[in-house]
């Protein structure tokens, strides 16, 4: 089978093509959230063979080669890199109309000048052919997103991370910029009284603050929000199934803390209450920095209990939840804007069913004071494929303002994946070049072309404001 991906790949009239080509394609590329190891980018790693850049860590492949029946050895287990590839490359022509048949093929074009279609009789070549291009110093960790013309980052890290590799990054001019992202959810994790009590001591030994209360709680976690910000951080990060909110002081919090550290079981109604004071609290501290402050919203995790005891998190058992956003959200945003202290904030949704939801929420909160100040986040996750980016375009042009928008990131752990921005450049360009065939949108090429490159680009430059 011959390529499908053409330069005009996805691009369906001659004003989207014009938009790409013109308006989106040479954009440098802003990632304000991912998950790559800022020590791979500190190091500038030579990867050994693609198995290693591309299939360890990527629960996308690991899900859709388990459903195909592969087993387990060739995904997570001991089977050699080469051996999970060729697995990998069996499952490929059969994930059609996944987003994955599209990602695969746009990763090996764009890194690797590969056009041909991966299946298993090319599996071996290509994989020689990847592995010893990945030996070159244009494939390296910072090689690679130099190829994606990325300008600059975000990892996502935890309070009590050193931030050894993000200084070492900075330091060195010939690194890509890569800056910390402040992810605290461990801070509020009270369900495991065990396991919070275990990462409070980590929390005081990187505060270098002994945490009796919940007050010393809240100053650690300060602390390191400062140390944070003085190492290049703009965001903080949180990924939650829902927000929790109470209308009243239902409970005392300060007693709450002492039961946890007491190592007492709390009942599910004590870690609401918990997680919400202590979100409020951390949202403060981000609007005192002049941060960033992203919710991701809606995932369910750890499905699968028998595998997840046998794999760990993190592996592929995760999905769309279900949750009742509305109330809770409102609740949220509102208990931080009655005082001003709402940051600049980013709402991700991952359940497309509430995509109306979440985007008419975000504009009760913007008051004028910062352009595009509450955003309705890009597809994120499940969502981010085709569908949910096309679905996400339109309920924000419908409920919001699309030119705002901060555009499009990889949350990923792959440093494969930034042909991302090139399929959600494709996508934008198409949905507004069809508006544009179709009579909605005037054929104004300059007015047009000016929102396409602000949203791929310039939205999220003026927006964070990077150094």
């Amino acid at each position: 089978m011959s390529t499908f991906l053409t330069e005009d790949f996805l691009l369906k009239n001659d004003f989207a093509k014009k938009l790409y080509h013109d308006y989106a394609k040479k954009l440098p590329i802003i990632d304000y959230h991912n998950h790559l190891s800022p020590q791979q980018i500190a190091e500038d790693t030579h990867f050994e063979n693609i198995t290693q850049v591309w299939l360890a860590g990527d629960h996308y492949k690991w899900r859709a080669m388990r459903a195909f029946g592969i087993d387990e050895k060739y995904i997570t287990g001991k089977a050699s890199d080469k051996e999970k590839f060729l697995k990998w490359a069996e499952v490929v022509p059969f994930t059609i109309r996944n987003p994955l048949f599209h990602w695969t093929h746009l990763e090996l074009k764009a890194y690797f000048g590969i056009e041909e279609l991966l299946s298993p009789k090319n599996a071996e070549e290509i994989y020689e052919k990847t592995s010893k291009m990945l030996q070159q110093d244009t494939h390296t960790a910072n090689g690679l997103l130099k190829l994606m013309n990325v300008e600059s980052l975000c990892t996502t890290d935890d309070p009590t991370d050193s931030l050894e590799h993000h200084i070492a990054i900075q330091k060195d001019a010939s690194k890509v910029n890569a800056f910390p992202t402040f992810r605290p959810d461990k801070s509020f994790a009270v369900e495991d009284v065990k396991s919070y009590n275990s990462y409070l001591s980590k929390l005081e030994k990187a505060s270098n603050i002994i945490i009796h209360n919940y007050s010393n709680l809240l100053e650690a976690l300060e602390n390191r929000v400062t140390f944070f910000n003085d190492n290049g951080c703009k965001l903080s990060d949180h990924g939650l199934g829902q927000l929790y909110h109470f209308e009243t002081e239902k409970y005392n919090i300060a007693s709450i803390f002492d039961k946890v550290k007491a190592s007492k079981d709390l009942k599910e109604d004590e870690v609401a209450f918990f997680k919400a004071k202590t979100m409020i609290a951390l949202g403060k501290i981000y609007h005192k920095k002049g941060w960033t402050m992203q919710l991701h919203l809606g995932a369910i995790r750890n499905n699968n209990k028998r595998l997840l005891e046998k794999l760990g998190p993190d592996t592929g058992f995760d999905s769309i939840g279900d949750y009742s956003q509305a109330e809770a959200l409102s609740g949220f945003l509102n208990t931080l804007d009655s005082t001003n202290q709402l940051t600049k904030t980013i709402v991700y949704n991952l359940n497309s069913a509430d995509n109306d939801v979440f985007a008419t929420m975000v504009g009760n909160f913007n008051d004028g004071t910062i352009k595009g100040k509450i955003q309705f986040g890009a597809a994120w996750w499940f969502l981010d494929q085709k569908d949910g980016m096309e679905k996400q375009i339109d309920t924000l042009s419908n409920q919001g303002l699309l030119s705002n928008f901060v555009g499009m990131l990889t949350d990923s752990r792959s440093f494969l994946s930034f042909t991302r921005h090139e399929y959600f450049r494709r996508i934008l360009c198409n949905v507004i070049g069809t508006d544009v065939e179709n009579g909605e949108l005037p054929n104004d090429e300059a007015f047009l072309g000016k929102i396409v490159s602000d949203i791929c680009y310039y939205n999220a430059k003026n927006y964070f404001n990077f150094k």
